[in-house]
């Protein structure tokens, strides 16, 4: 966390750059995110909340869980909270977008030279960097951790396992906690207790969403879950896309969510994990799979009493 406060208090602009024009500038290629129909050529300046608008229904669609944290937030801050989730989306449906890696890499190039841009006070014209650029100069965000997410998320284009349950943790912290870290600058928090608390959250965070996304990635024939947790109960990856559920399997899943759920010793942000223990650790219980229709109303009771 001490890379967290020094960030906050040293430079958050870098040397300007003359603007090049990057994959999906006008003539280019379709801009990420955008859809393949829908080229930059044919994409203007939105009217007036076009660029929240659509940044809000991209969280909804791809993040309806942030998409309703971001609404209990202060009226202030909402706009910028999606900014934020859009950006995180935008990266995060990349690597399940492609077929070849070279393609992810020129993708995230584009955001790359995006953020770089955006701190140049001269964004991209695409509705997510537009939003983002608003962001950065309304609460001064700090760059480095934009950039840390672009790198760990480029570094997890290889449709390959981690090797152990600290390297999901180091990807979690780069990602998911990288994205808290902006929330509190946005939200006017500083303060390193803060951090910790978003590190731990960012870590468990990651290690939740690789164990709900395991079902989907069966789907496709792939197994992200750590190497070393699967040889030591010798399970392969071969019995997670078979959907196998014996003992061993479900002590797998037991091992990865006991470790999220020590992050979590001090925060109330544990359903899923109760969920699953409920269920024996079956990753692969229908009940799992549902959307909680009750979500909305727990958030709301949560932030009205003040606990998280």
């Amino acid at each position: 966390m001490a890379a967290a406060v020094m960030a906050r208090g040293g430079l958050r602009y870098g040397p300007c750059r003359p603007r090049l024009r990057a994959a999906g500038a006008r003539g280019g290629l379709p801009w990420p995110g955008l859809g393949g129909g829908r080229a930059a050529a044919g994409w203007g300046r939105p009217a007036p909340g076009g660029e929240v608008q659509y940044c809000a229904e991209l969280v909804r669609k791809r993040d309806y869980e942030g998409f309703l944290c971001s609404l209990l937030l202060p009226a202030e801050s909402r706009t910028s909270a999606f900014a934020l989730r859009a950006f995180n989306v935008e990266l995060a449906q990349i690597k399940d977008s492609i077929t070849q890696k070279t393609t992810g890499l020129m993708r995230m190039q584009f955001w790359r030279d995006a953020v770089e841009e955006i701190y140049c006070d001269n964004p991209p014209h695409q509705p997510v960097a537009a939003e983002l650029w608003r962001a950065v100069k309304r609460h001064n965000l700090t760059k480095m951790w934009f950039m840390k997410i672009i790198d760990e998320r480029e570094k997890n284009l290889d449709d390959r396992a981690y090797r152990n349950i600290q390297e999901l943790e180091t990807y979690a912290e780069n990602t998911q906690s990288a994205l808290l870290y902006l929330t509190l600058e946005m939200l006017g928090v500083r303060d390193i207790h803060a951090d910790h608390a978003a590190s731990h959250i960012g870590k468990a965070q990651g290690i939740v969403t690789c164990l709900r996304a395991t079902p989907y990635h069966r789907t496709r024939q792939k197994v992200f879950l750590p190497m070393d947790v699967c040889m030591l109960h010798g399970v392969s990856q071969e019995d997670f896309i078979r959907g196998k559920q014996e003992k061993n399997v479900r002590d797998v899943i037991y091992d990865i969510a006991s470790q999220a759920h020590i992050h979590l010793e001090h925060v109330a942000l544990d359903d899923y994990l109760c969920n699953i223990r409920k269920v024996d650790f079956n990753i692969f219980h229908p009940s799992l799979q549902k959307k909680s229709t009750l979500l909305p109303l727990h958030l709301y009771i949560r932030s009205w009493k003040k606990t998280y």
